[in-house]
């Protein structure tokens, strides 16, 4: 799927429900069966040597590259995600916004996908602010 098609999912956000897109996520993802599923696991903000960048935003950044590239190794997109898992370490506002940005950047004018996030006291590395673990779906 390149940028411009829909996606082989459908995103939605049932009326009864807030409208979550200016916090950059939806409620539902609705995958139809036999999709080609696409786990990837908790990326951190650590670039490919190990090293981690002591600013959220920069590890915000880091995450969503590091998923790019394990998407493009299976010919898939950051488009082609359906859920979201999202842990950050002293989760405020602050990071929060910085989030948000972020993900609406990369989304521009997709869908964005169903998304939880998850405060932690601490993850797997000294110093390690984010982690995101992907779930993407393709035809």
């Amino acid at each position: 799927m390149n940028q411009t098609d829909t996606p082989p999912f459908e995103i939605i956000n049932p009326n009864e429900l807030y409208d979550p897109r200016s916090n950059g996520y939806s409620h539902v993802a609705i995958v139809p069966p036999n999709m080609r599923t696409i786990h990837i696991a908790g990326q951190g903000g650590e670039n490919k040597n190990g090293e981690l960048s002591e600013y959220f935003d920069q590890q915000v950044q880091q995450v969503f590259y590091n998923i790019q590239h394990a998407l493009a190794s299976v010919h898939a997109q950051i488009t082609d995600i359906a859920v979201l898992r999202i842990l950050i370490v002293e989760h405020d506002a602050k990071k929060h916004q910085a989030l948000i940005q972020i993900m609406q950047d990369l989304w521009k004018n997709h869908a964005f996908p169903a998304c939880t996030l998850i405060p932690v006291p601490r993850l797997a590395l000294e110093g390690m602010q984010i982690e995101v673990e992907a779930t993407a779906y393709t035809a």
